[in-house]
């Protein structure tokens, strides 16, 4: 099964959040996310998804997904990268 991890934005021109998840089905979650289904801190808002990236295992998806939580460094490179 193929897994993903993403980084999801919020559409809003007044709230600048952006959330780091992992799902095997990226379409739904972002459904999910979008009609307060999601993650409590995503509630509320809409999602745009602006990152994704696949991996061949759940461990590894979770692991990349705690990494880019935990890592502001590379979270942030990550986002300066989609900017350009």
């Amino acid at each position: 099964m193929i897994f993903y991890v993403y980084i999801i934005k919020t559409i809003s021109s007044k709230i600048n959040k952006t959330y780091v998840g992992y799902t095997n089905n990226i379409e739904k979650r972002i459904f999910n996310h979008n009609n307060n289904k999601g993650a409590k801190s995503t509630k509320g808002h809409k999602w745009q998804l602006i990152y994704k990236k696949k991996f061949m295992s759940k461990s590894k998806a979770m692991s990349y997904e705690y990494k880019l939580k935990k890592n502001r460094n590379l979270k942030k490179k990550i986002l300066e990268k989609i900017k350009k």
